[in-house]
């Protein structure tokens, strides 16, 4: 006589059950790791938290199978300092591509020269106008509970970044905006002003790589409206002396072309680790239904791993709260991509799967 159908169900389900249960699995894949992934392994086991191991899990097996890592950082996590743990993944060869906004750009070099003259606000939410306006007349520019000081940090900037686009552009050469900031930073113009452990940029360790940067809507950025300004004192005579975001993304087509088919050779695919969302994020995926849709090149595989990390509310609505399936219409990832959503704050998740993935 055969089984009832639920207990055919029932003994399949018993069948295909893991001999070892997942908080087991994930120990053993700590064992060899350090304090930190042992500590997630035991206590992550449930909704973010979990989603945060297996996102970190997936980062790993991309990598293994000889897969390559696009990272796009949004909001304000340079000056989150996430240079601490982000400049020991570039330096480990655990990121190859970035994309930043232009604040992130910057921001990072900001903290490198004027760290100490840098001011917390613990008690920001209870700040009134007065006090904001307090902050501005000493030229401090708050970021949540941050404040970055003007006078030591975009200022020593501007000016060291003045002198290249004035080079540049009296040689009639172009450089994209991340190609600026690796000429200061080799320059060695800004080093007696560190101010911070050099290993904590990432800037820096992206420059000792020479790591592709794209930088798209970099206009609005501080540097970006001070090249405004240089352009119209007449200081840059060519106002495309700086490369743009049209520029950008015609290198990220020929770069993700020639890199995903060669990947795919070797049975691996580039990845997609999204910090965030807004321009950094949308502007890179684009990519993909570009190379198919309006260029039709035929054989240009999708993203082959694809991690979110955002406390934007879940909406399809908007770009930064889209949960990943959305983007299967729009020809950015398939259906059988690895897809992974913490939603949660990135200043605290983004750092313990960095450690996650160098086993720290």
């Amino acid at each position: 006589m055969a089984l009832p159908r639920l207990t055919q169900v029932a003994q399949a389900m018993k069948a295909k059950r893991p001999s070892r249960s997942p908080e087991e699995i994930n120990a053993a894949l700590a064992a060899k790791k350090g304090p930190v992934s042992k500590f997630i392994a035991k206590n992550y086991r449930h909704f973010n938290a979990a989603a945060l191991l297996d996102a970190a899990k997936g980062y790993e097996t991309h990598l293994a199978a000889g897969g390559r890592m696009l990272m796009t950082i949004a909001g304000a996590m340079s000056t989150a300092e996430l240079g601490i743990s982000l400049a020991e993944m570039i330096r480990r060869d655990k990121v190859h591509l970035i994309v930043c906004t232009g604040a992130n750009l910057e921001e990072d070099i900001f903290n490198l020269v004027a760290h100490d003259h840098y001011e917390r606000v613990p008690h920001y939410r209870q700040l009134t106008p007065g006090d904001e306006q307090q902050l501005l007349s000493r030229h401090m520019n708050r970021v949540t509970d941050t404040c970055i000081p003007e006078m030591e940090a975009m200022r020593r900037i501007e000016k060291a970044v003045l002198e290249e686009w004035i080079a540049a552009d009296r040689a009639e050469e172009r450089y994209f905006p991340h190609e600026f900031m690796y000429k200061i930073l080799r320059s060695g113009k800004l080093k007696k002003s560190y101010q911070i452990d050099p290993k904590h940029s990432w800037m820096l360790a992206a420059c000792e790589k020479n790591l592709p940067i794209i930088v798209p809507g970099w206009e609005d950025a501080t540097l970006g409206n001070m090249y405004a300004a240089a352009v119209m004192r007449g200081d840059v005579r060519n106002v495309h002396t700086v490369r743009t975001g049209i520029e950008y993304m015609t290198w990220l087509a020929d770069y993700y072309t020639k890199n995903a088919k060669r990947l795919r050779n070797r049975e691996g695919s580039i990845g997609f680790f999204q910090i965030g969302g807004g321009i950094a994020g949308d502007f890179p995926i684009c990519v993909v239904p570009m190379l198919h849709q309006d260029l039709e090149r035929i054989g240009v595989p999708l993203w082959g791993y694809f991690c979110q990390i955002s406390d934007s509310t879940t909406s399809y609505g908007s770009y930064s709260g889209a949960v990943p399936n959305e983007k299967i219409t729009w020809g950015k990832l398939a259906a059988s991509t690895p897809k992974f959503v913490v939603e949660s704050d990135a200043t605290i998740c983004v750092p313990l799967i960095f450690a996650w993935v160098l086993g720290q």
